[in-house]
This record gives C-alpha cells, sequence and structure tokens, in this order.
C-alpha cells in the first residue's frame, strides 16, 4: 500500500485530498489491506486518471450514480476508489457515512487523524455503531454491510445501530442484487459465517435477504433428524466448514489432495470450498415444498433434490451471481444425496463407482465432501450407526473422485461414428447408450483394447435390433 500512497501523492500534488474509511480502519487494526479509499476536492474522474497515469494502472468510472472512479493497479496489488467530496468539508462527507469506524479521515501529506464520531475508541472497543440512523435510510444496504462487518472483524453491534437497521432491513430488497450478493458473498466466506449469519436474523435480514434459508425455520424432519431443516442446514454449514479446515482425521492421507481440490477458484472469486458453502446452505431449500406424511406418519421430501436444484438456481440467479456458481451449486443440490443411495450397495463394484463419478461429474469431489457434511448434521435414530457407514463409503470414494477430478474420465475406445458404421446402426439414442455401455466396462476393467469395445459393441446392438418372427 505504501508503493500506491507514494503514487498517490505525486498523482495529486497540491489538489486537495484526503485517505478516508477503511485504510485508516485496518491500519489502526494492524490489518493488511489492498484497498485506498480517497475523497477530492476535484473532480474524481480527473483525479482517477492522474493517478492511472502515474502507476502506469487503469481507471474507469464505477458509479454513475454516486461520481465515484476505481484505479486499479496492472498487477492486481492495490486498488484506489475516488469520490467527490460531499459538503462543505470533510468533516461534513464523513458524516454521510455509514459506521464510526469508517468515519475517519487523513489529509493526504498530514499524520493527524480527523475523528469526529470517536471511531478509533470504538475500534479499540470491538463496537459496531453508526454515524447517525439516516445512513441505513440513505442505502439500506448498510444493514447487510453491519452483519458482514460485524462477521469479519468479530465485533459487537451497538444496540441503538441494531435498532436503527432493523427498522430498514425490509427496503434492502429495492437494492441492486449484484450489491447485495456482494456483501452476502463475504459474510459465507468468512471464517465466522454462522456468527454473521445469526447477526442476520438479529437484524431482521435473512427473509429479505435469503428467504429460502428463512423458510426452512419449524419445518420438521423425519425421526432420522434431530433439528428442523433451518438448524440442520447451519449445522451441515458448520461441519462443512470444519472438513474445510482440516479434511486429515476424516480423509487421511487423501486430505493434501482434497484440500488443494477445494482451494481451486471456481468464480464469483470464490474458491470451490467456498462456493460450496452455498451449497450447503441450498442443498435442502425445497424441503418446505416437497414435505409430506404418509398415512403411517412418515415424513418425507421427495424429489427436494431435484427441486432443488431449480431453486438453487433460482436463488443465485435473482442474486446476480454468475452462471457457473448457478450450474455448481444446483449440481451440488441435485446429486447431494446420491452417495447415501449406495451405502446399502457395499461393497461397491467398478461399476457402480463410475455410475457415481459419471452422474456427479463435474462436482464428483465437492459433493462427495458435501454429502459428508450432510450426514454429519444428521443425529436422530439411529445416527451412529448409519454417520459410521457413510463416513466409510465416502473415504472409499473420495479416491476414485480425486483421479477422475485429476486425469479426467478414461478416454473412449470407439469414437460414436466409428460405433455407427462397425455396427451398421443408424444415428439415434442406442448409439449414446452404447457408448455409456463401452465407458463403463473400460472403466470397470472389463474391455481395454478397441477391439475388445468392437466386440461388446456388437454384442450390444444385436441385443437392441428387433427381432422378427
Amino acid at each position: 500500500m505504501n508503493v500506491a500512497l507514494d503514487a498517490v501523492q505525486r498523482a495529486l500534488g497540491t489538489t486537495e485530498a484526503w485517505i478516508v474509511g477503511g485504510v485508516l480502519r485496518d491500519e489502526l487494526l494492524e490489518r493488511e489491506t489492498t484497498d485506498l479509499d480517497l475523497v477530492v476536492a476535484t473532480d474524481p474522474g480527473t483525479a482517477a486518471r492522474a493517478l492511472a497515469k502515474e502507476a502506469k494502472a487503469t481507471a474507469f468510472a464505477l458509479s454513475q450514480t454516486f461520481g465515484a472512479w476505481r484505479v486499479v493497479a496492472r498487477d492486481g496489488s492495490w486498488h484506489a476508489d475516488i469520490s467527490a467530496l460531499v459538503g462543505d468539508d470533510i468533516v461534513a462527507d464523513l458524516g454521510q457515512r455509514d459506521f464510526t469506524i469508517n468515519a475517519m479521515a487523513r489529509r493526504l501529506g498530514d499524520e493527524t487523524l480527523i475523528d469526529p464520531w470517536a471511531g478509533r475508541a470504538d475500534l479499540a472497543a470491538g463496537r459496531l455503531r453508526m454515524v447517525s440512523p439516516a445512513a441505513f435510510a440513505a442505502d439500506p444496504l448498510r444493514t447487510l454491510r453491519l452483519a458482514r462487518f460485524a462477521c469479519e472483524l468479530d465485533f459487537a453491534v451497538d444496540p441503538e445501530t441494531v435498532t436503527a437497521a432493523r427498522s430498514h432491513a425490509a427496503k434492502i430488497v429495492d437494492v441492486a442484487q449484484e450489491r447485495v450478493f456482494s456483501e452476502l458473498r463475504r459474510i459465507i466466506i468468512s471464517p465466522r459465517v454462522l456468527d454473521g449469519l445469526a447477526t442476520m436474523d438479529n437484524l431482521a435480514l435473512t427473509a429479505p435477504v435469503l428467504p429460502e434459508l428463512a423458510a426452512l425455520r419449524g419445518v420438521e424432519q423425519n425421526a432420522y433428524h434431530h433439528l428442523d431443516v433451518h438448524d440442520h442446514t447451519l449445522a451441515v454449514l458448520g461441519a462443512l466448514i470444519e472438513i474445510e479446515n482440516d479434511p486429515e482425521p476424516l480423509f487421511g492421507q487423501l486430505a493434501p489432495a482434497l484440500s488443494a481440490v477445494l482451494s481451486q477458484p471456481l468464480a464469483d472469486d470464490l474458491s470451490r470450498a467456498q462456493a460450496l458453502r452455498f451449497g450447503a446452505l441450498l442443498h435442502d431449500a425445497a424441503k418446505p415444498e416437497t414435505r409430506s406424511v404418509t398415512d403411517e406418519g412418515r415424513i418425507t421430501f421427495y424429489h427436494h433434490d431435484r427441486i432443488g436444484a431449480d431453486l438453487a438456481r433460482s436463488t443465485l440467479t435473482r442474486l446476480k451471481a454468475s452462471e457457473r456458481l448457478r450450474a455448481y451449486v444446483a449440481a451440488l443440490t441435485l446429486y447431494h444425496l446420491h452417495l447415501g443411495f449406495l451405502v446399502h450397495e457395499r461393497p461397491l463394484t467398478l461399476r457402480a463407482i463410475y455410475g457415481y463419478l459419471d452422474t456427479c461429474e463435474p462436482v464428483e469431489v465437492d459433493v462427495t465432501v458435501l454429502s459428508v457434511a450432510d450426514r454429519l448434521a444428521t443425529r436422530g435414530r439411529k445416527a451412529d450407526e448409519a454417520i459410521a457407514k457413510h463416513l466409510e463409503l465416502a473415504r472409499e470414494m473420495m479416491a476414485p473422485a480425486l483421479r477422475w477430478k485429476s486425469d479426467g474420465r478414461p478416454p473412449a475406445l470407439l469414437r460414436g461414428d466409428e460405433l455407427a458404421e462397425a455396427c451398421d446402426l443408424p444415428p439415434g439414442p442406442i448409439v449414446g447408450e452404447i457408448l455409456a455401455e463401452l465407458a463403463k466396462a473400460r472403466y470397470a476393467g472389463e474391455i481395454s483394447t478397441r477391439d475388445d469395445a468392437l466386440r461388446l459393441a456388437a454384442d450390444l446392438a444385436a441385443q437392441s435390433k428387433p427381432t422378427t418372427s
């Protein structure tokens, strides 16, 4: 950040400017930061272009509404947001901000801290306090930012601030969903995500931000569950985080390879592990609408995986998440029950393993982890026995899943056109069905050469052709 500040000093020269907000907060907390917020008593676009020229960086307009600009270093090591001074002076500008810990400033080139609302004292006390009740009326997104700061900083929220935020929480539905997702995403990837979600509840934010999660509250499950769907979902998330932090107790020597997969970037600046948390939150989202009770009194949730996949996609579409994240979470939801279906088929054949990997690709590793977290959070009748069996199965499946992820599926021994020509098959689904059977047979070690494939294909093609009398 020193490099960026030096460039700012040279670029802005005598321009009246202040360093504000998060960079000062993080400096006082002795936290590293790559974000720089500046207020200028001039046109922010002019200042941004001057900084970009000096630092050989890129400048672009950030907000049409507020006139802010962003300058981004070419190597991505820092970025600066530049906005125009609001009001007659910097104190008036700071009075428009959200929380006291963000309402501090320092004139460029001067080390004197400008702190009209005692933000430094609130930092020392670990307290989040609004600058004024008008903060939430000016921008209802600040209610969610409050929950985000609370979990990221592990700060308590001032009671008056809670009251004011709750009174404006419902208005967050009118905020652009891209902005809502940006804040929600940071809550979900926080180490204290469960505290962040609890703070969202306390601020009356869960229903307007994640109605799918709020709808799970009070939905009772069968005797094999000890929690309603809402609390079970949070327990799954908690178990998932424990696995993410230390997979070795459950997966032994496979843990390093598993961690490497989960650390891969996925979408929306999320790793696979972080995106998997969205899967934990949404995997049972369709249980309220699929809940039924049989004549014998048994609670069922038939098709909650399939319907839930559509609901997960719809939720993330509303939040303007990327298509890749939508597809990922939808797949996790659709396949989260599949490993459990195999518990009673052990010992697994290679064909059964292939079927699981083929069906669950490209989330074959991720959904296996989710299924373990789901099982660990299910502690009703016969829980210990069920958990033990599921964990054994998950360990057995993880090794081939990791190989599948790293190496890909075995290459086909025959192409579709070759198969059709060799077996005199017309175009149609039968070609695909035989190719799928050949792939399964190859994985199972039943065939290994092109000639093997041709012989098996001929047998399968003969069986598929109608007989004549």
